[in-house]
């Protein structure tokens, strides 16, 4: 796996290969399907499959605060893309330089002069371009003109609902973390690495590991039954904050794991957070020993949903094995109605806010 920092650090050798574009926010199922979809052409071409992503997104750089709270960190995001089959990740600055390209100069200068892509899949209502004629009948035509082939990403849809990384904000926002499981593929996790804080846990008998958290809108925001793996694969049960500690106060969000019926020291570690039931919002307490009485009433809670969810103690993520439910994707990529000589299309119904992968 190749992670390129901007077009200047792409190199000759990493040119010519299959390309999609998009945030890819979570690398839900919906996304998953596009790379799988990707690795069909790139293996018949036999070049790599890249992914173009934006750091900030663009919703972040127009909106800031009030964008969308991200799904996956940046490292995590390339660490999933890796997985599901991505060789290389393009990571390109969201900046007034990018931004003020016309839709035909993102093209030319990403597309054909920087990766030299050979095929391209994209949502259908992708839009791209300061001059907004950024489209997929632009890429298409454009596609026709230098030999390129331009393609619909395929519909992904669980429960007959087209997945997508709003869908799975909305899920996890009401606490609904199997559900948001099924549509990921995966449990929903936070990450970090251990530091010291101002250990007020221990003098209230509640040693916390606290994860910082990027300064950005919280996916998840309250206090959480978990499971937290560590680095060396033990997961142990656990109740953790998310958010700004309002009875101490804190000017950036931490996430604050409490593990339960465990000794030992963490500091420096890497550690995974799984979320598996809400126990209450946050709250600003009136002194400390309401926030501790509170901290009791929280493992009491985590212990039974323990006890009643996880029979053999293995801490095997409940959330793991939540059936996938009905699940389908439609593609007419093999039709007959390409797009120009070297282009497949699909159904226009694969516009899923462009499966997500272009919006997020």
């Amino acid at each position: 796996m190749r992670v390129i920092r901007g077009l200047h650090n792409l190199r000759a050798a990493q040119r010519g290969c299959v390309a999609t574009i998009g945030n890819f926010d979570g690398v839900h199922r919906g996304h998953q399907a596009i790379l799988q979809q990707c690795r069909e052409h790139a293996a018949r071409w036999s070049v790599p499959l890249t992914v173009v992503v934006f750091e900030p997104q663009p919703r972040e750089f127009f909106a800031g605060d009030q964008a969308p709270p991200r799904l996956t960190r940046l490292r995590e995001k390339v660490r999933l893309l890796r997985d599901f089959g991505a060789e290389q990740v393009l990571v390109l600055p969201f900046n007034d330089t990018l931004r003020s390209l016309t839709g035909r100069e993102f093209i030319d200068q990403v597309l054909i002069d920087g990766l030299g892509v050979k095929h391209l899949v994209v949502g259908d209502d992708f839009r791209f371009g300061c001059d907004r004629r950024g489209d997929f009948a632009l890429l298409a035509e454009v596609g026709r003109e230098q030999g390129f082939g331009v393609e619909h990403t395929r519909t992904f849809t669980v429960d007959d609902e087209r997945v997508s990384s709003t869908r799975v904000r909305t899920l996890l926002a009401s606490g609904n973390f199997s559900a948001a499981a099924r549509l990921l593929g995966r449990p929903y996790s936070l990450h970090g690495r251990v530091v010291r804080d101002q250990q007020l846990g221990r003098t209230l008998g509640v040693p916390t590991a606290n994860l910082p958290l990027l300064p950005q809108p919280l996916t998840l925001r309250g206090v959480f039954a978990v499971v937290a793996e560590l680095e060396n694969g033990e997961r142990h049960p656990g109740v953790a904050n998310v958010g700004f500690r309002p009875t101490v106060g804190s000017e950036r969000p931490t996430l604050e794991v409490h593990l339960l019926d465990f000794a030992g020291d963490l500091y420096g570690q890497r550690m995974t957070v799984y979320p598996c039931t809400r126990l209450r919002g946050e709250v600003k307490f009136d002194g400390l020993e309401a926030l501790k009485a509170q901290i009791e009433r929280d493992q009491a809670r985590a212990r039974h949903y323990f006890t009643a969810a996880v029979a053999n103690h293995a801490y095997s993520l409940p959330l793991a094995s939540a059936p996938l439910g009905r699940e389908s994707m439609s593609s007419s990529a093999m039709s007959s109605n390409a797009v120009s000589s070297n282009t497949i299309s699909s159904d226009s119904s694969s516009a899923d806010d462009a499966a997500d992968a272009n919006n997020g």
